[in-house]
């Protein structure tokens, strides 16, 4: 008995490593079975990170663990490490783009699951990972032990179907009908935008996956995927699996920081936040709706809650934020306390005066009463979440 763990067999220019591993799953030798496979989200700033991030493991048991191993070996040999060094330049993303470099464990024990933590937060190199008692491959060994790591505390799940062969080049069809009915379901999530009525179920660019369908439990992610398959406006599949993942866990987020704005920076054209808070500064983009306005909104003085991701160069990805206290945003003068009519002033160093009643009064300003445009936490609309993000819905249901 022990576990497996495989990722980064994929690039932008096509293949996905879900696929790769539900085919060696597949072809395990007769005597060889499968735990639950996982499917685990990792840090969204790594340097060589494909589309998704994911990286597979499972536990298998076996009573022939030398065998299993030797089975390994020839499907590394055959089936993985020919896909080493596969790549392709996105039209969509800035980023630069690494070719793929799989990466295969084998662990007789589990590593701590702060291996598992470090990796879904920040970087981590390939020398500072633990011994396998088997590797193979290249950097993919990083996203395969973090998987085999993971403690899988806080789960959700995630049923993927793969389209026939040579079908990952043309338009994606998915029942929409069918998709309508599976996404009123309370255990679903993130199958449409609320917004604009679009899925979110089915990749972009050029992969075997047709769709994915998230769900608080097994048993919904397997009926949800069955009534996909058999809508009338779903194209045929090859096949699909149920994989347990950390989507949504928000396993991704460290403490969140409170922070006193000096200053908000918006970005001319793309109308992105930058909030500087001292030595930190924290970013909220565009695409983020409700946490992007609240941003724009703050002002030097405000004291500002922020749970987000810190990239490479050290600055907050905001995920949800929240205005704590805020400073006076405009000023009036006071009325009158005769009959409440607004004083006015008689001119520079000459006090104030009733319109009304006349009463006089001193200089005096007082601060006009304001509120945020958000009295709690905000959070990105769903077609801008990552998919770490544990939506703020299930906590304040608790």
């Amino acid at each position: 008995m022990g576990w497996l763990g495989l990722d980064d067999t994929d690039s932008l220019a096509g293949g996905c490593t879900t696929e790769v591993f539900d085919t060696l799953l597949r072809h395990l030798p007769v005597g060889a079975s499968t735990g639950v496979p996982r499917l685990v989200r990792l840090w969204p700033f790594a340097q060589r990170r494909t589309r998704g991030n994911a990286a597979l493991a499972v536990e298998i048991h076996t009573n022939d663990v030398d065998g299993l191993l030797g089975h390994l070996d020839a499907w590394w040999t055959e089936h993985l490490a020919p896909l080493r060094g596969s790549m392709e330049s996105s039209l969509v993303s800035d980023r630069d783009q690494f070719p793929a470099s799989p990466g295969m464990v084998w662990f007789d024990l589990p590593p701590p699951p702060s291996v598992y933590f470090d990796a879904v937060r920040s970087h981590v190199s390939i020398d500072s990972l633990p011994e396998p008692a088997r590797a193979w491959g290249g950097h993919g060994r990083i996203g395969a032990t973090a998987a085999v790591a993971w403690p899988a505390l806080d789960f959700t799940w995630e049923a993927i179907a793969w389209r026939l062969e040579g079908e990952d080049h043309r338009p994606r069809h998915v029942d929409d009908a069918s998709l309508d009915v599976v996404d009123a379901w309370p255990d679903t999530f993130l199958s449409r935008d609320p917004r604009k009525g679009t899925s979110l179920i089915a990749p972009r660019g050029k992969s075997p996956v047709l769709f994915g369908l998230r769900a608080t439990s097994r048993e919904t992610a397997e009926r949800g995927c069955q009534r996909l398959l058999e809508g009338s406006g779903t194209e045929q599949v090859d096949r699909w699996r149920v994989f347990q993942t950390n989507q949504a866990s928000g396993d991704h987020l460290g403490p969140e920081l409170t922070l006193t704005v000096e200053r908000v920076e918006v970005h001319p054209t793309r109308k992105h936040a930058t909030v500087l808070c001292g030595d930190v500064s924290v970013r909220a983009y565009a695409e983020g709706g409700p946490i992007n306005a609240l941003a724009r909104w703050l002002m030097p003085g405000d004291e500002i809650s922020v749970a987000g991701l810190t990239d490479a160069d050290g600055l907050v990805h905001a995920e949800r934020l929240k205005v704590e206290t805020w400073v006076p945003r405009a000023r009036q003068r006071p009325c009158c306390p005769e009959c409440d009519v607004r004083l006015k002033s008689m001119g520079t160093n000459q006090g104030l005066r009733c319109p009304k009643c006349k009463l006089r009064s001193e200089d005096a300003w007082v601060d006009v009463e304001v509120h945020p445009p958000y009295a709690s936490w905000v959070e990105p609309p769903a077609s801008a979440r990552r998919h770490l993000a544990r939506p703020l819905a299930w906590d304040e249901s608790h």
